[in-house]
């Protein structure tokens, strides 16, 4: 079967979401204490998606970058984004398509993951595959968001069928109704948001397994934001029973003793 054309597999679309990393991958890192010395470090990407953060990593003077993610799509335009506009960094940087329970590779000193652990299924899986194949003293660095029960939590599930996003909407529209009309808009069937990708864990889950996942905990902050709005959740996830609602992201750093 022939190949797909480069310029097929780099569309605009995607090419414009890599780019967002301009801002996203500075603004991920800010929110965690800034980046750490990455020279000569060998360093994994959990879900790396479109794989601009590998890219920066490389740049920042990383010596071996893998990027993983279980998405096909975004993996080939990883690749064929590395091979056509960062050759220089194609000897540093691999981008693999497999569980992180698939990879052959170990002695990590350092690995990351942005916006992808709440659509992991299995975190404390995920979690202990990663502590395995983290150097000791390595650290992880995470960045979790939307968290489940926040006001976007759905990841814009409703908003694509309504063309607006409505905060909570997702914990008061019945899921019949919002999971059948996504199930005729994507043309398969979908019983369960976590078909649509989305763990649905709560803040208080969160909190349980990643301390109880075996890395010290070096920061665990939720709310990570100047925005207005998240600076007033961060006030009111502290109200007894509806807090939860008001967790819209977490940010930590995990250290492997």
């Amino acid at each position: 079967m022939a190949s797909e054309p480069t310029a097929e597999i780099l569309n605009p679309a995607d090419v414009a979401y890599f780019q967002r990393g301009a801002w996203e991958n500075p603004r991920f890192w800010n929110r965690l204490g800034g980046q750490p010395d990455l020279r000569g470090k060998k360093v994994l990407d959990l879900g790396c998606g479109h794989g601009s953060l590998c890219i920066d990593m490389a740049k920042a003077g990383a010596a071996r970058v893998v990027g993983v993610d279980i998405n096909e799509r975004l993996i080939r335009f990883a690749n064929a984004n590395l091979q056509h506009n960062y050759p220089e960094l194609a000897d540093r940087v691999s981008f693999y398509c497999l569980d992180i329970a698939q990879l052959d590779e170990g002695d990590f000193d350092l690995m990351t993951s942005k916006d992808t652990f709440e659509h992991v299924m299995d975190l404390r899986g995920v979690l202990a595959e990663m502590h395995k194949r983290l150097k000791s003293g390595g650290r992880l660095y995470a960045a979790i968001g939307p968290l489940w029960n926040s006001p976007f939590g759905d990841h814009d599930t409703i908003k694509r069928l309504i063309g607006i996003n409505l905060p909570w909407a997702h914990l008061i529209v019945p899921d019949h109704f919002v999971l059948s009309a996504t199930a005729k808009r994507i043309g398969r069937p979908v019983h369960s948001y976590r078909d649509l990708g989305m763990n649905m864990l709560s803040f208080r889950e969160y909190k349980q397994i990643i301390h109880e996942s075996g890395f010290v905990v070096e920061f665990f902050k939720p709310n990570c934001s100047r925005h207005p709005v998240v600076q007033l959740f961060s006030l009111l996830r502290h109200l007894p029973l509806v807090g939860e609602y008001f967790v819209s992201n977490l940010y930590c750093i995990l250290r492997k003793p």
